[in-house]
Parts: structure tokens; C-alpha cells; sequence
């Protein structure tokens, strides 16, 4: 976990599912969310696209190679940053800013189309994971991409949440790109959708590291002062595995666990 001149790199073994590192500069971290105690309230944003699945490309019809040049085709690809970017990016354009920048809110597979080329692009922008796709499905950062979507014109700016009740506050706003480390019992949520509610989800292991999209907040409480509690505080999170998995491609996890994960998570928030 190397930290220069102020950035701190944190790299997860790649995985087919699975493609964040985390990244935070400090030059970045600068622009940050604040909450000063305000009343939060629960909320939920639908991001306009379909459901992605960065898994069981072929079956989905999608040449990778098709898509980007030098690249072959594989049945799985670790575009999660780019997936749950397209997610907030669709809950924060308008239909019309959509359809300029050809990410289509009624076809997923084409959707995911987008998703892979702006990976690929955020890859080779990302300077601080050192491969880059094609050939190399290394993984980007939260920071990467969003580098990336400013690159193509699509934000003016991104600020990042610090802590439980940034967090709880941003949400107040609109989505959250959210990197995480991924734990093995988590591949196969309960029927619940709380991937925090396994029993053994700590001894389980790190998988990875993932990046999805927080999409609302299920349940919020506050103290006497103001801030979160976070144990009484739920996340619903939208993943990139398709729409058959977890609670119709979302899942839930406490505030809480976000606490006990914070050293290795970043929360960004994009803005137009």
C-alpha cells in the first residue's frame, strides 16, 4: 500500500468479477463532501439503464475485440468501475445528455458496450495502476474513472465523501461511485440482499476489490447531534452482475460495515 507525494495505492489481485484498486490523491481529496448535522431522510435513485453484467459476455453477445482494438475476447471483464459509473452517470444526465453521449437507457447489452470502451480508456488514464487494457484486464480506480468521464466531456467535477455521514449526506444529492474490498461470502447474497448479514462474511476473505454504485439510502437514523448512526443506517448498492442477482442486481449493506471498511474504501461523487 505505497503512498507518494501524497497518493495512496492500494492494488487487489485481479479477478474475473472484480477490477478496483484503490486509489486516493490527496490533491483530489481536497474537494470533499460536508455534513454539518442536517436532517437526512431515507432516498433512492434509479439509475435510467438496465441492470449491467460484466460477467457472461458471450452469452450476452459481446465481442470484446469488437470493441476495442487489440483486445481479445474474454467472457468476463473487470470493468466494475466503468459499470457503476455508466449507473451514476445515468442518474445524473438528463435522457437528452444521454443519448448524445450514446449510453442507451433501453438496451443493456449495448449499455455495456459503452461501459467497456470507457474502461479501457480509464485504464490507460489511471496513473498509478501501472497495466493497461488491452491488453492487461488490471483493474482502474474510482479515481481513474472519473478522470476518464471528465476526459470525455460528461462531468465538470467529482468530490468525495470521507466518512459515514458524507456519505449518508451525499446520497441526499444523487449516487455514489463506492469501492470496496469484496469478501467471498459475499458472492452469493442472502435472500435478504445484506451481504453484511452472513455470518462468516469477515473470515471469508478478500476476493478483491469492487466498485459499485450506491443508488440510496434504505433506512437513516441520526443522534441527538446529528450524526449517523450507523448501525441503523442501510445502504442499497447496485451491482454489474445482471439483473438475477441479489435483490434484482442491488444489495443492502449497514452503514456500519462501511465504518469497519473505511481505510479501504473511496466514495465519489460525480457532478455536471
Amino acid at each position: 500500500m505505497p503512498t507518494t507525494h501524497g497518493v495512496l495505492v492500494r492494488h487487489y489481485t485481479p479477478h474475473p468479477a472484480l477490477g478496483r484498486h484503490q486509489v486516493l490523491d490527496a490533491r483530489s481529496l481536497a474537494y470533499r463532501q460536508r455534513h454539518r448535522g442536517e436532517a437526512l431522510r431515507p432516498v433512492r435513485w434509479h439509475p435510467a439503464i438496465p441492470v449491467l453484467n460484466q460477467q457472461d459476455l458471450h452469452a450476452q453477445g459481446i465481442a470484446t475485440s469488437a470493441i476495442v482494438a487489440g483486445a481479445a475476447d474474454v467472457d468476463a471483464l473487470g470493468s466494475c468501475t466503468a459499470n457503476a459509473a455508466a449507473a451514476a452517470l445515468s442518474v445524473m444526465l438528463t435522457p437528452a445528455d444521454l443519448a448524445r453521449c450514446g449510453l442507451t437507457v433501453d438496451d443493456p447489452v449495448e449499455a455495456q458496450r459503452w461501459a467497456i470502451r470507457l474502461y479501457a480508456e480509464a485504464t490507460a488514464l489511471d496513473e498509478y495502476v501501472p497495466y493497461v487494457w488491452p491488453p492487461a484486464d488490471s483493474g482502474s480506480s474510482g479515481l481513474g474513472i472519473a478522470r476518464a468521464l471528465r476526459a470525455r466531456g460528461l462531468i465538470g467535477s467529482y468530490t468525495h465523501a470521507l466518512d459515514a455521514d458524507t456519505v449518508a449526506a451525499a446520497l441526499q444529492n444523487g449516487s455514489l461511485l463506492l469501492g470496496m474490498p469484496w469478501f467471498s461470502a459475499w458472492f452469493t447474497p442472502p435472500a435478504t440482499g445484506f451481504v453484511d448479514t452472513v455470518p462468516y462474511w469477515r473470515t471469508s476473505g478478500i476476493t478483491g476489490g469492487h466498485e459499485v454504485c450506491a443508488i440510496g439510502l434504505e433506512d437513516v437514523a441520526q443522534d441527538g447531534a446529528g450524526r449517523v448512526i450507523p448501525h441503523r443506517t442501510v445502504l442499497r448498492l447496485r451491482n454489474s452482475w445482471g439483473p438475477d442477482w441479489g435483490q434484482h442486481g442491488d444489495f443492502f449493506m449497514r452503514l456500519s460495515t462501511y465504518v469497519a471498511l473505511r481505510s479501504q474504501i473511496d466514495a465519489i461523487q460525480l457532478h455536471a
